[in-house]
């Protein structure tokens, strides 16, 4: 069964990264590899298994350790970026300010804004 596995890798040169394209080359059972320097990441597909190629990867000498929550990290975001907007226009202070402000004059705006708000 084709498996993804994540890394985090500490690499901070092309040198870095020939170590581990090096080692994830002769690795058995890896179909396809991305490395990114800058995101200290790489990415193995392959019929591989998740703690081999932590093994292999580790043995370039480089801190390796498995990315964490990456699946999460994007699904969080998202629910995340639609409650800030969600939140924005409820939590706009010059919105909340002149119903308020109008409701020190009478009653009846205080309620339009509470259903406006609610």
């Amino acid at each position: 069964m084709a498996e993804t596995v994540v890394l985090k890798v500490a690499m901070s040169c092309q040198g870095c990264v020939g170590a581990v394209n090096r080692v994830l080359t002769k690795m058995e059972g890896v179909e396809t590899f991305d490395i990114d320097i800058k995101e200290q990441k790489v990415i193995v597909k392959g019929n591989v298994k998740p703690d081999a190629v932590l093994q292999t990867v580790s043995k370039t000498g480089k801190k390796t350790s498995f990315w964490e929550a990456e699946p999460e990290t994007k699904e969080a975001s998202a629910p995340t970026a639609a409650a800030t907007e969600a939140s924005a226009p409820t939590a706009a202070t010059p919105e909340a300010s002149a119903p308020t402000a109008a409701s020190t004059e009478g009653s009846a705006p205080a309620d339009t804004a509470a259903a406006t708000i609610a």
